[in-house]
C-alpha cells in the first residue's frame, strides 16, 4: 500500500465497509528551478496602474 501511495495514489482505509482513514502522498517535495521558472513565465502581465487604482480604491488614504 505504501508503494502505491508513494506513486501518487490515494487509498481509503475502511472498517466494516465504512471509510475511517485515508492514505495520501505527502506534498513536500521541492520544485526545481526549471518548474518554478516555467510557472513564472505563464503568469499574466502586471498592470501597475490598474493595481495602484485598485489599492487606492480599497485602502483608506490615511494608511
Amino acid at each position: 500500500m505504501v508503494d502505491r501511495v508513494a506513486a501518487g495514489e490515494r487509498l481509503t482505509i475502511t472498517r466494516g465497509g465504512r471509510p475511517v482513514a485515508e492514505l495520501r502522498p505527502v506534498h513536500g517535495s521541492a520544485m526545481t528551478a526549471t518548474v518554478l521558472l516555467g510557472r513564472w513565465r505563464r503568469l499574466p502581465a502586471l498592470n501597475a496602474a490598474a493595481l495602484r487604482a485598485d489599492l487606492d480604491a480599497t485602502l483608506e488614504s490615511g494608511l
